[in-house]
């Protein structure tokens, strides 16, 4: 037996292993209905008879065919991009055609008539391109590729948060879709996905050997003929086509295409043929398998559960397992700024620089409190002094409060970009606003009626508990930024995955908790407003101290040594400092507003690079988004109250993205 032969009967013992329990519980599943029909004395109608023809076998038959096409999707991404986590979730494939059916269905339902297909394929194509120009600079960089992925993926779900929000009518069916529903009423959705995914069976097929080459370096594929990029780029495209139609067909399926191109990988396949049909077999298994065991649930409760949500719990924690392979794949480079290239800059410009941003920052925090429309005639204007005493102490509250949330969040980006040389690093990308979500959802949905206080309060412990999480992870190696920073995703995947179960549930409850990650500042107090003033003053204050370290760090192990600096303690009380500020910020602006990741990229537009001063410049700039999100949220669709945390997101994430696809700052 040749070397080159004895991966495989490790991969078919794996997919023996999965696919035999499968086809067991589907087994299970219909041997019930199967008996009653046999044993039916009248040839009438039969309600048993037609929820098995028309409902489960067609459920049965939808998640093999879907787990086979998602596997496909990530083993092509996964080859053409040479980054075993790449696959429809991680790069926000999945994320961007749910958003574009959400602003179909709102803005533009004639496109539809077009075919739903075309309306998923085009918002996946544009969220994959828009992480594409993201990390073009980074050379598509394994760890810069699915923080791109996540940035993206986030944004398109914070979107997706607010049309639902404010159309809830309309888009609370698309919202539980998008968890990943495999409920069938008849066989026409499976026939008419087969067929479209049939269609795309010829190019791939055409792709496999040219993308086995892709195993050797670049030179050897050219030497042979072919164009390296061209084939990356019709083999992603491909991957796109065969998760639009997927998710086109039913909603967001996590994480199959990540598992089971990795179980392949793992398994010892060589050779990318080989492993691409290990991968559809075991994604067929994995969703069977998931989708049989929750309709083998007794009761109704599994039959109602969408599947994507089950798989992306399951999903989630090998990423956890990657985590040392990938640490040493992905060193970013050192940032300019970091460096010694700026060195010299004068301290006096950094100075005036930041004197300019806290008198705009009076400014806006005065236009934030007088400006706006009257409540009384609607119209913009100044607000008149007779109304001072009723309405300031409702604005200046959630002004201070929110700013003080923005400070926070831009002081823990800041902290979290030098710390990993990755200015795509930030707050969200810590697990810490999931694991926020994730103990108000288990508050909301445990207890009568909690509170704002109560939902605070847990937001805090939960956010704490995941930082403890991911720092017990980094510990072994010893808190390396790439590390940590994967660990932080992994988490964040595994939370957000069983908020979206709770979400989708159908309860009430869920548009509660959707508001509340939306980041609200409308139930700030006096006394919350200077209690979140206070905690920023203090964090802010600690993180200054750390000023040397943040000068030192970028420069490189070794140097950090030499000068006398503890990587390891270091790291664990920067990463530890991060996400306290991030913990203290989250029940005020939500968990999805951006500005850790907007507020150093600010500093770095304004030219300030040095430690403290760009450390300060963040705050402010942190505060001054907040401030100016919060007034907009207020005053733009007056009488009504937009989300301040999805406001924030919404104006900035974009500038964001623009900032991130141009050159480094000078």
């Amino acid at each position: 037996m040749s070397a080159a032969a004895l991966p495989r009967p490790r991969g078919a013992w794996l997919l023996a292993a999965l696919g035999l329990p499968a086809l067991a519980l589907a087994a299970l599943v219909v041997s019930g209905p199967l008996a009653a029909l046999w044993s039916a004395s009248d040839a009438g109608y039969d309600v048993g008879r037609m929820v098995l023809l028309h409902s489960t076998l067609p459920r049965l038959a939808m998640a093999v065919l879907c787990g086979g096409a998602l596997a496909a999707s990530g083993a092509f991404m996964q080859q053409a991009l040479r980054n075993p986590l790449a696959s429809p979730t991680t790069l926000g494939v999945e994320a961007g055609g749910r958003l574009a059916l959400a602003l179909a269905t709102l803005a533009a339902p004639a496109l539809f008539g077009w075919g739903r297909d075309l309306v998923t394929l085009a918002g996946c194509g544009l969220s994959t391109l828009l992480v594409f120009a993201l990390v073009r600079r980074r050379h598509f960089a394994a760890v810069s590729l699915i923080l791109a992925g996540l940035v993206v993926g986030l944004y398109a779900g914070a979107l997706s948060a607010l049309l639902t929000l404010l159309n809830d009518r309309y888009l609370a069916s698309l919202f539980i879709w998008g968890a990943g529903s495999l409920s069938q009423q008849s066989w026409e959705p499976f026939l008419s996905l087969l067929l479209r995914l049939g269609l795309l069976v010829p190019p791939a097929l055409l792709l496999v050997r040219p993308l086995g080459l892709l195993d050797l370096d670049d030179a050897n594929a050219r030497a042979r003929g072919l164009d390296p990029g061209r084939l990356r780029g019709l083999a992603v495209a491909l991957g796109v086509a065969i998760s639009a139609f997927t998710v086109s067909a039913v909603g967001v399926i996590g994480f199959i295409g990540l598992v089971a191109p990795l179980l392949a990988r793992l398994s010892g396949a060589r050779g990318f043929g080989t492993r691409l049909a290990l991968s559809v077999g075991l994604g067929a298994a994995l969703l069977l398998l998931t989708d049989a065991a929750l309709q083998a649930v007794p009761g109704s409760t599994g039959v109602f559960l969408p599947t994507g949500a089950v798989t992306a719990i399951f999903g989630a924690p090998l990423l956890l397992l990657l985590l040392p392979r990938l640490a040493a794949a992905d060193r970013a480079p050192i940032p300019a700024e970091a460096g010694m290239r700026h060195k010299g800059r004068s301290p006096v410009r950094a100075g005036g620089r930041l004197l300019l941003l806290a008198v705009a920052l009076a400014a806006l925090a005065l236009a934030a409190l007088l400006v706006g429309p009257d409540p009384i005639t609607e119209r913009w204007g100044i607000l008149s002094p007779a109304l001072f005493a009723d309405l300031l102490p409702l604005r200046w509250p959630r002004m201070l409060g929110a700013g003080a949330a923005g400070a926070m969040l831009g002081t823990a980006g800041l902290l979290l970009q030098r710390l990993t040389g990755n200015e795509m690093a930030s707050p969200e990308v810590l697990g810490v606003g999931a694991g926020a979500a994730f103990a108000a959802a288990m508050v909301l949905f445990l207890l009568p009626a909690p509170g704002s206080v109560v939902l605070g309060v847990a937001a805090v412990v939960g956010s704490l508990a995941v930082v403890a999480a991911v720092l017990s992870f980094g510990r072994r190696s010893g808190f390396q930024p790439e590390r940590v920073l994967l660990a932080g995703i992994a988490l964040n995947a595994l939370l957000d995955a069983v908020v979206g179960l709770l979400s989708a549930s159908g309860d009430p409850r869920a548009l509660m908790l959707l508001g509340w990650m939306a980041g609200s500042t409308n139930g700030i107090t006096a006394a919350s407003a200077l209690a979140a003033s206070l905690a920023a003053a203090v964090l802010v204050g600690l993180a200054a101290l750390a000023a040397r370290p943040l000068a030192v760090l970028p420069l490189g192990a070794p140097v950090s040594r030499a000068l006398g600096v503890p990587l390891a303690r270091t790291r664990l009380a920067l990463f530890a400092l991060a996400a306290v500020l991030t913990a203290a910020a989250t029940p005020i602006a939500g968990p999805l507003t951006f500005v850790g990741l907007m507020a150093p990229h600010l500093a770095r537009l304004l030219g300030v690079h040095r430690p403290l001063p760009a450390l300060f410049v963040s705050a402010l700039s942190g505060f001054a988004l907040l401030v100016l999100a919060d007034w907009l949220g207020r005053t733009v669709a007056f009488p009504w109250t937009l989300p301040t945390g999805i406001v924030a997101a919404l104006l900035g994430a974009p500038c964001l993205m623009l900032l991130l696809a141009r050159r480094r700052y000078a």
